[in-house]
């Protein structure tokens, strides 16, 4: 698995040979510094460890400042770790928006929009009660009744209720590449990538 590191622009759309118009995803990929080099006799496995967007000093401990200087480059916000790339990477070496190719398939990782505190019609898609007619007073979007009666006097686990919605992290596959911008380190995938604008996104290629 190759990829890279990157920051989500927004969104545009784009015209395929068809004439269709595609919605798609801009994200500014890279470049990213490869700021550890994981073996398996050091770490029990093996894997590149990248990093992304800098960091200014004096919001870096010393670990971070140390580590990074082994790669001679400044710190960094981001680090994600990939394996099983296709060549074999050196400490410091710089991986661009080039090592994907436009045709094909990626996969994206990012965290999703956070919605706070829902309730069970935006959460869970329920209807609500729907009847207003019968003395129902701000019910319309109420969970009704929870089915736990004298037996067995509680709710099970798992029940569909109100609660903290979106901030997951999400992977949205098979994502096609429309067009690489390698001179503004730019990628634009089709669809949609979690994530708010200016949010961290990971892209990968299994292989």
């Amino acid at each position: 698995m190759s990829g890279i590191i990157g920051k989500k622009i927004g969104m545009t759309s784009i015209y395929d040979e068809q004439g269709k118009n595609i919605p798609c995803t801009v994200i500014e990929a890279g470049p990213c510094v490869v700021s550890q080099i994981r073996t398996v006799e050091n770490d029990g496995y093996s894997a590149v460890q990248l990093s992304f967007d800098d960091k200014k000093e004096k919001h870096s401990n010393k670990a971070e400042m140390g580590h990074f200087a082994k790669a001679n480059t400044a710190p960094k916000k981001v680090v994600a770790e990939f394996t099983r790339f296709e060549h074999q990477k050196t400490l410091g070496e710089v991986i661009t928006v080039e090592v994907f190719f436009e045709g094909e398939f990626i996969d994206a990782i990012a965290n999703s929009k956070g919605k706070g505190f829902q309730g069970v019609v935006k959460r869970h898609n329920f209807a609500g009660v729907n009847d207003a007619t019968h003395g129902q007073h701000n019910r319309l979007r109420a969970p009704g009744s929870l089915g736990a009666s004298s037996y067995p006097s509680r709710v099970f686990k798992g029940m569909r209720m109100a609660g903290r919605t979106g901030g997951n992290r999400v992977k949205m596959i098979n994502l096609k590449v429309m067009k690489i911008i390698p001179e503004k380190n730019l990628i634009v995938v089709k669809g949609a990538v979690p994530g708010p604008n200016n949010s961290y996104v990971i892209l990968e290629r299994w292989s």
